[in-house]
């Protein structure tokens, strides 16, 4: 049974860094590309970073490049997300991510219905 499990969110004032980290079980990890979403209350499920399965290629959402940094641990199959000068504007939700079919990038890595498996999410809050 594949599971993805994230931690590593929490409450932070605007400036400020935090990182989120993604373990993934039930799965050869080095297969697959992985993501980042969130979601903030009542908006859509927004597209932060992706990673291909060899950690070589990735991809950011312009609100968030410069700022964010991606990457993996194929040995560890752990997934991480650096996360710095953040703003309130970060708040949200943040979820992990696996597509199971893919291991590399397209231009399809925003739409959530190209993952087949999600974590329960980890909460991050930016004060101002």
């Amino acid at each position: 049974q594949v599971q993805v499990v994230e931690s590593g969110g929490g409450l932070v004032q605007a400036g400020g860094s935090l990182r989120l980290s993604c373990t993934a079980s039930g799965l050869t990890f080095a297969d697959y590309a992985m993501a980042w979403f969130r979601q903030a209350p009542e908006k859509e499920r927004e597209g932060v970073s992706c990673i291909s399965a060899s950690g070589v290629n990735t991809r950011y959402a312009d609100s968030v490049k410069g700022r964010f940094t991606i990457s993996r641990d194929n040995a560890k199959n752990t997934l991480n997300l650096q996360m710095n000068s953040l703003k309130p504007e970060d708040t949200a939700m943040y979820y992990c991510a696996a597509d199971l079919y893919h291991r590399t990038l397209d231009d399809w890595w925003p739409q959530p219905w190209r993952y087949n498996k999600w974590g329960q999410g980890t909460q991050v809050t930016v004060s101002s």
